[in-house]
């Protein structure tokens, strides 16, 4: 009747590593809101640089972004 689990579903290692790492939501914020906003107000073609910028940031906090 059981699950037949070998190990429990969140052991404390993987609570601490899900814990550190950086998700990409709360990272670049300065740059996000940045191109957030030159992109409502003037629309994705007159952004490119905040875009650039903000997609630079996200790599150099260790995500990979085209």
């Amino acid at each position: 009747m059981g699950l037949g689990l070998t190990k429990p579903l969140n052991t404390t290692e993987e609570s601490k590593t899900c814990a550190k790492k950086k998700k990409i939501c709360c990272v670049c914020l300065d740059t996000k809101k940045l191109r957030d906003e030159c992109i409502v107000n003037l629309g994705e073609e007159q952004c490119k640089k905040y875009i650039n910028d903000h997609n630079q940031c996200l790599r150099n906090e260790g995500f990979d972004i085209k």
